[in-house]
């Protein structure tokens, strides 16, 4: 009946009801928005640092990570990359030999990161053949180097180029390989300095036959890791092996995202204020208009209680219909703009070059997660809610005599 009666109340006054569904749905549609946004910017700026090179999940010998040289390498034994493939989600192993060398054409030189890779594993987890911008991908004792490299060096495909370094156990380093391909990445750390070799031509060259120093476990979603990371911690000797998430690999990156994701949460805060100040100034002008009517119903003998009840039951109503209002009118602006993601490059070099100074590719996706519109909903439905108890305020204090005389 209280239900019935609140929802016929919500309709007597059109104006009111409109202005305050009005204010509840601007609240909810900027702050999913504005979310998203951040949210998908991040995740871009995540999957191109990690499915580019890191990968969600490394495996090292233990202790390589803080000395990165070739002699903390370890044996490669198919055995552990069987049972690593056998952990579900797990979607394939990348095996690698990471060293650096000073590479050389003509009289100029440049420090490299050289990466010995499986060609075929690599590309499934980095998609390193859909970057080659001139030449081929990968073949058996070549290399492809970045774009960088090769304006640095000025080098084309077919040229040769010489690498110098030192081996495992203090082994000489030396050789010479021809150019299969010139490859561009969006992060520009990477960009200027790597060089990637076939897997068998980097242990021939570095004298560490048979040996890897991580290998990069290929997974589909964030959401897995910590799950397969457990699971990887089961299968390997831990006392030999150390094994790493995302969030270890780029502990500056993670940090970042938590500074700036902080730096947002401030900023829908001060939505936040605003809005319930509008939403407040609503249920005020609500509550006043009314005090003849809470005068009449007082004097008849109905309970302050369940006229206040009937009056909460109002704004549940309001909060929960412009809730759903906003997620037929977001949903489809938030899907949109995530697939088809905004592209500053458009907005000349200068943004490009802002975007990729920070490692992230000049588009702006919004994140299309339920999550994010059901945070946004439920924080102003609960705002709302709150706010709607302040005619309880006025009507425990309400003098019926005086509010019929107003």
């Amino acid at each position: 009946m209280l239900l019935k009666l609140a929802f016929r109340n919500v309709w007597r006054n059109k104006r009111r009801t409109f202005i305050t569904l009005a204010a509840v749905l601007f609240a909810v549609f900027l702050s999913s928005v504005l979310r998203s946004f951040q949210k998908g910017a991040w995740d871009n700026v995540f999957d191109t640092s990690i499915n580019t090179f890191f990968g969600y999940v490394q495996i090292h010998k233990d202790g390589f990570w803080d000395d990165q040289t070739i002699d903390n390498s370890f044996e490669s034994i198919e055995v552990l990359e069987d049972d690593l493939l056998s952990i579900p989600n797990v979607k394939g192993v990348a095996p690698r030999l990471e060293s650096f060398a000073l590479a050389s054409a003509g009289e100029l030189t440049q420090g490299v990161a050289v990466i010995g890779v499986d060609p075929i594993k690599e590309d499934r987890l980095t998609g390193i053949r859909g970057k080659i911008e001139q030449g081929s991908y990968l073949k058996r004792g070549g290399c492809i180097i970045a774009e960088g490299i090769a304006s640095k060096l000025k080098l084309s495909v077919t040229d040769t180029l010489v690498l110098i370094s030192q081996g495992f156990r203090g082994a000489n380093a030396a050789g010479k390989y021809p150019i299969n391909g010139i490859f561009r990445y969006a992060l520009p750390d990477l960009n200027k300095t790597l060089v990637f070799l076939d897997l068998p031509s980097a242990q021939e060259l570095y004298a560490a036959e048979g040996r890897l120093t991580s290998l990069a476990l290929h997974i589909e979603k964030s959401t897995q890791v910590a799950d397969i990371v457990d699971k990887v911690k089961a299968v390997v000797n831990q006392e030999d092996y150390e094994v790493m998430d995302y969030k270890e690999l780029m502990p500056e990156l993670v940090q970042a995202r938590q500074l700036d994701e902080g730096g947002g949460y401030v900023t829908i805060g001060i939505l936040y204020i605003l809005i319930a100040f509008a939403i407040f100034g609503t249920i005020i002008m609500m509550t006043q208009e009314r005090r003849y009517e809470y005068g009449v119903l007082t004097s008849i003998g109905m309970g302050r209680w369940t006229l206040f009840s009937v009056t909460f039951l109002e704004t549940i109503i309001l909060a929960v219909a412009g809730t759903l209002l906003r997620i037929l009118l977001a949903m489809p602006v938030v899907y949109y703009l995530h697939i088809h993601p905004l592209d500053l490059s458009k907005m000349g070099n200068d943004a490009t070059a802002a975007f990729e100074n920070f490692g992230m590719e000049p588009i702006v996706p919004a994140a299309f997660s339920a999550s994010v519109f059901a945070r946004q909903a439920l924080i102003i439905f609960l705002i709302t809610v709150l706010l709607g108890i302040y005619p309880l305020y006025k009507i425990l204090k309400l003098n019926p005599v005086t509010a019929m005389r107003s």
